[in-house]
């Protein structure tokens, strides 16, 4: 009989990554199952328009991994891994000309807006980014009681309302306002949904100004890099190009991690699950998905708003009502005809990812789950409405649509890149209602996908939690 491992994790994301690499951190055997040629899932770089020019295939800008404790932890930064940070994490161009501008500061941030935003601005703001990381320990983790109880009820009451409600009542600045709703709208719902839009907006505003928002030199791949690093370390493995269909089709372990959708794990391990449980996992929601397109380019992006020319991103989509708009019409299954768009520009920053005086550039919008529609179009409109002569600055263009994305990885069913649908009926109950959410009825499985909290983001969190867990099975303590 063949050695018995204590862990066999199923994806090479980086919330699997973090798991086999905390475990094996650990003193445990861990095997690292990849059905891809190379491991990375949402967090690899490849050459997809030129030769030359580099391009994060999924995630590409990493507020959250900037402020994560699992890579701390797993000490990446020692590993190769180099956090680049734009002068600016972010702007938010308008059509009078100027932009809003989310600074590291939330001072220089508030100065920009009219007396009344920026007093608001300072005290929503102020407070809890200068307690961030005490905040993270409430807002990276499982639901459960809180030990800071002011603060994290400080933080909700701030998160309560919708975002489109919160930006009418807390801002005069049209500026302030669309800083918010672009924000908020990363959480791929429309902005009067109460309970998530807006804890989604703030937390990643609150992060740009403790953390930044940075790129990593050479590309998000150089995350997984680093994690492969520090697996491999501890004597852990990884092994690509091995589909997973069955849980038999694995060796010996005592543990599975699976760093799959829910989905995904009920097909592969549902006969070592109850037949009930198994349902409620192939019933999780997934969201709206994406229309991306990465761009090679003859130099940087023509920004009208000089503001914009410094920033690592840029937040396209007129005011408030506009984004509202368009993320109302993604959310009723309708393609926005002036969609949000959320653009990247990591060359300005990190001259490895392009020739010399070329550039790559990164913008996508949402759209509804599966859609096969060309939003070039409409992107490319929104993008010269704020930048005229862009489209001829274009070398290349390479288009990845719903369908494209769940071909690359199954994960991200219908186009959904953020692990599945936020609202207030599953923020909380992601994937199922268990109290020990990255567990499961079999003592023996577990899931560490960004369907688990504390969701989507490149911060290995996810991976965290079901490792600690993993790990009380393997010691036998749980």
């Amino acid at each position: 009989m063949g050695r018995v491992l204590d862990a066999v994790v199923v994806g090479s994301g980086p919330n699997g990554l973090a798991a086999a690499a905390l475990l094996a951190k650990r003193g445990c055997s861990v095997l690292v199952v990849e059905g891809a040629e190379r491991p990375g899932g949402g967090a690899r770089t490849s050459e997809l328009t030129l030769p030359g020019f580099r391009h994060d295939v999924c995630s590409a800008v990493h507020p959250m991994g900037a402020a994560s404790p699992t890579f701390r932890e797993l000490g990446l930064e020692n590993l190769g891994l180099r956090w680049i940070h734009p002068p600016k994490p972010l702007a938010h161009p308008l059509d009078d000309g100027r932009a809003a501008v989310l600074a590291r500061s939330v001072e220089e941030t508030a100065s920009a807006f009219d007396a009344a935003s920026e007093r608001a601005y300072r005290r929503l703001f102020g407070p809890l980014a200068a307690r961030f990381d005490e905040l993270l320990e409430f807002l990276l983790a499982p639901p459960q009681l809180p030990r800071r109880p002011l603060l994290a009820l400080s933080f909700g009451l701030r998160a309560l309302p919708s975002s489109l409600a919160a930006a009418r009542s807390w801002f005069s600045d049209e500026g302030a306002r669309a800083l918010l709703a672009g924000n908020a709208a990363h959480s791929v719902l429309p902005l009067d949904a109460p309970l998530s839009t807006n804890a989604i907006g703030l937390v990643l505003m609150l992060a740009g100004h403790a953390k930044g928002w940075p790129v990593a030199e050479g590309g998000s791949e150089r995350i997984v890099d680093a994690l492969i690093s520090s697996l491999r370390s501890h004597g852990g493995e990884v092994e690509c190009g091995r589909w997973v269909r069955r849980l038999e089709d694995l060796p010996p372990a005592r543990t599975y991690l699976f760093d799959t959708s829910p989905g995904a794990l009920a097909r592969i391990a549902g006969g070592q699950l109850p037949a009930a449980f198994s349902r409620r996992l192939s019933r999780y929601r997934h969201g709206p998905g994406v229309f991306k397109i990465d761009y090679a380019l003859s130099g940087p992006v023509p920004w009208t708003a000089t503001a914009c020319r410094d920033a690592g991103t840029v937040h396209v989509g007129g005011g408030l009502d506009e984004i509202a708009r368009a993320e109302r019409e993604v959310a009723q299954g309708r393609h926005p005809r002036r969609p949000f768009v959320l653009c990247a520009q990591p060359s300005l920053f990190d001259p490895s990812r392009a020739p010399a005086g070329a550039h790559t550039f990164w913008a996508y919008c949402h759209v509804p789950a599966g859609s096969r529609r060309d939003m070039t179009e409409a992107v490319e409109s929104q993008i010269e409405r704020f930048a005229p002569g862009f489209r001829d600055l274009v070398l290349g263009r390479h288009r990845i649509d719903c369908a494209d994305y769940e071909r690359y990885n199954p994960n991200l069913v219908g186009g959904d890149i953020v692990g599945g649908s936020a609202d207030w009926r599953q923020l909380l109950t992601r994937p199922t209602t268990c109290r020990r959410p990255h567990t499961t009825p079999n003592p023996s499985i577990f899931l560490c996908s960004s369907s688990t909290p504390p969701g989507g983001g490149v911060h290995g969190m996810c991976g965290y939690w079901a490792a600690a867990e993993a790990t009380k099975r393997i010691r036998g303590e749980g």
